[in-house]
């Protein structure tokens, strides 16, 4: 099936640089293209594509408010995939937050921006380790995560409290099998289990969630 995408950047030469890469790949189609954050939600509200391929910093209205509005529709919530520059890109926290599927940085290989397009469209999150670490700590000044206790945590075995944690510095669930010594057939089950109970999207969404309940800390990761 052809992925489609809508691209968001204000920069002209980042958007047609994602174009020549998107382009390479036939199994991937730009449907249009956005210069600001609220042309980008009105343009993805009209074509529906399979993701939004979002800068965060854009004029009239930026990345985030344009991603709060577009995951937050009634009926379909849209996949957004930030791209960011990853320098005082603080809003990144604030964009998973508000239900961005995941990110990567500008500088990304084109094999890794093409494979992140295909992850995402098939509902996955996406969140690398290196870059879980370099969110996590850019927040170390934040006020304290609140403390562990009937916030959800409650709900999971032991076991998935281990899974849990593992999931929020970025493992894959090959990379959990081997960590906890099980199959990738269980790991993949306790996954699904965990985001289930706590009613959680995607690995993205885990992550924003141990961050807040104080399971993993900055410089943890």
């Amino acid at each position: 099936m052809t992925v489609q995408i809508v691209i968001a950047d204000d920069q002209a030469l980042v958007r047609a640089g994602l174009r020549k890469i998107f382009d390479a790949d036939p199994e991937l189609e730009i449907v249009g293209e956005a210069v600001n954050g609220r042309e980008a939600v009105e343009i993805v509200q009209r074509l529906r594509p399979d993701v939004v391929v979002m800068d965060i910093r854009m004029p009239v209205s930026d990345g985030l408010e344009a991603t709060r509005r577009l995951t937050s529709t009634a009926g379909r919530a849209e996949r957004v995939l930030i791209l960011t520059t990853f320098d005082p890109d603080e809003y990144v926290y604030e964009a998973l937050r508000a239900g961005a599927s995941g990110f990567m940085l500008k500088d990304a290989p084109p094999e890794d921006l093409i494979a992140a397009v295909r992850v995402v469209a098939g509902g996955e999150g996406l969140l690398a380790p290196a870059v879980t670490k370099r969110v996590i700590e850019r927040f170390v000044n934040l006020p304290a995560p609140r403390p562990e206790g009937a916030n959800g945590m409650e709900e999971l075995t032991a076991r998935e409290q281990e899974v849990l944690a593992l999931l929020a510095r970025g493992l894959s669930n090959a990379e959990i099998a081997t960590q906890l010594v099980i199959s990738d057939g269980t790991a993949k089950t306790h996954v699904a289990r965990v985001l289930t109970k706590l009613g959680l999207r995607d690995r993205v969404q885990a992550v924003i969630f141990a961050y807040e309940r104080g399971l993993i800390r900055p410089g943890q990761i």
